[in-house]
């Protein structure tokens, strides 16, 4: 923060408390006027707990927050939202049955009286069109029907949106994680902009690059703490991964030793539903096989006709082996919010865990405390229910279902959201000794650092695969040419 610049957030030795856990332990932060504050910490760190208490939907147990020099002793969202701060929440908030125009209204109470419709529809279409250009969003779209890229652009912009009161700081945790890396890029340069205008943020994201390139500061917590703050150009990544307390990052290709494809059998051949002059995908025992292109782009889509192949024949899909999915949306299609941890990790696996005809919960806590240890789940009980874990260990909760049932073949959708640094490159190196045993992996990612760990690249554009790219011709550039460019479709079209 600038000598001089007004302190818009000041927390003082704040402290939550789960139980046992002690989720935040005496945390200071402050925040200026016009100040991009990047926040980052391994899964479980606090950041996300932190987050709530400053949008007013947690209570700290101690600690004091003072907004704009005042200090608060009724802190709440209706009073957060008056003073002008807002959130973007890792698990989104918006109502899946109601339009993007309705979900607007719900938190501008401005809008209301004849006419809030149309004010709402116009507001929230000109935050889009700011932020994010070519969205195709349309403020009529019922939120359910949108894929979770779309969803996460209409939270961001309907909290920059601006009606009666003043908008002075947004909290931002992992907004670019649903987000491929065009949309990401233009979120991150309007952050930038509204720097310029007095705008604060707060950025929590996995993806370091975005932290050392965007914000002014970075404070680092671990374990309920804040062990750094400092400049931005203080940090290069392998501080901050330091300070993180997480393995620094792996020199050289660790991932990938690219093999002449043929070596082994086909398990997977799929070619996109209805697609005239796309190219096949072909997934070899053993391969990490990698879904790239703008989100949206059939990627998912790809995966889910794979995955139901496994029960129902596809046309265009043949399989060879037992499926399991990864989804990357864990809240809609992940995980079963009433059941336990080790319930989770069990579900796919229930024909191991039986004795006779009864589950044997005793089986199912030994998976689950094997897949616990190996992928490094953060709880002192694995019969607590799933949402007691961070958006992080849920996910890794969905890695050690897949990983730990018979499946064979292992779909990936975006799966890396909100998952720490450290933790993706535990999960890397066990990807790639899956993969040694012959487990074959389709991973659709929207990070362009995970497509190097992958063996062969099947690049989308709506909803066709236009190229194939083998791990020794992979490129940044490449994938941006093939997930941009028009010419190849028109020819295409023209000889179909």
């Amino acid at each position: 923060m600038s000598e001089g610049s007004p302190v818009i957030v000041k927390l003082d030795g704040v402290e939550r408390h789960f139980g046992a856990v002690r989720a935040l332990d005496g945390v200071d932060l402050v925040v200026g006027a016009g100040e991009c504050v990047g926040l980052v910490g391994h899964n479980g760190a606090g950041k996300s707990t932190l987050m709530h208490i400053l949008a007013g939907t947690g209570t700290p147990d101690r600690g004091t927050i003072a907004i704009g020099g005042t200090l608060e002793t009724a802190y709440s969202v209706a009073r957060a939202q008056k003073l002008g701060i807002r959130c973007v929440f890792q698990e989104l908030s918006l109502c899946p049955n109601l339009t993007v125009t309705e979900n607007t209204r719900i938190s501008h109470a401005a809008l209301k009286g004849p006419g809030w419709r149309q004010r709402s529809t116009a507001l929230i279409r000109a935050k889009l069109d700011e932020i994010f250009p070519g969205h195709g969003i349309d403020p009529s779209d019922v939120v359910g029907d949108l894929a979770i890229g779309q969803r996460q652009m209409v939270e961001v912009a309907r909290a920059f949106t601006v009606t009666d009161e003043p908008l002075r700081l947004v909290i931002l945790d992992e907004p670019t994680s649903s987000l491929d890396a065009h949309t990401a890029g233009q979120l991150l340069a309007f952050i930038g902009r509204a720097r310029q205008q007095g705008i604060s943020t707060i950025l929590i994201s996995h993806v370091l690059g975005e932290i050392l390139s965007t914000c002014d500061r970075v404070v680092v917590m671990r374990d309920g703490r804040v062990v750094a703050s400092d400049t931005a150009s203080s940090f290069d990544r392998d501080r901050l991964v330091g300070t993180m307390g997480g393995a620094r990052h792996r020199d050289g290709d660790t991932a990938t030793r690219a093999r002449t494809r043929g070596q082994t059998p086909v398990k997977v051949r799929a070619r996109p539903r209805n697609q005239q002059g796309s190219a096949e995908l072909v997934a070899h025992a053993g391969e990490i096989i990698g879904l790239a292109g703008l989100a949206g782009h059939g990627q998912t889509r790809l995966l889910l006709d794979i995955y139901g192949a496994s029960t129902h024949r596809r046309p265009g899909v043949e399989i060879d082996d037992p499926v399991a999915l990864v989804a990357g949306d864990r809240q809609t299609d992940g995980i079963f919010p009433l059941w336990s941890i080790a319930q989770n990790i069990g579900i796919r696996s229930l024909a191991g865990l039986k004795r006779g005809w009864l589950l044997s919960a005793e089986r199912e806590q030994a998976l689950a405390r094997a897949w616990q240890a190996k992928i490094g789940i953060r709880t002192p009980d694995l019969d607590n229910n799933i949402l007691s874990l961070s958006g992080g260990n849920q996910q890794k909760v969905l890695f050690a279902r897949a990983l730990g049932s018979d499946a064979r073949i292992i779909l990936m959708d975006d799966p890396m959201r909100g998952v720490d640094i450290g933790t993706k490159l535990e999960v890397y190196d066990l990807i790639r000794a899956e993969a040694g045993k012959g487990r074959t992996f389709l991973w659709y990612t929207t990070e362009m650092d995970e497509l190097s760990h992958c063996d062969h690249v099947y690049v989308f554009r709506n909803g066709r695969i236009v190229a194939d790219l083998a791990h020794s011709e992979l490129t940044e550039e490449k994938v941006i040419q093939s997930s941009f460019e028009e010419a190849g479709d028109r020819a295409r079209e023209r000889a179909s």
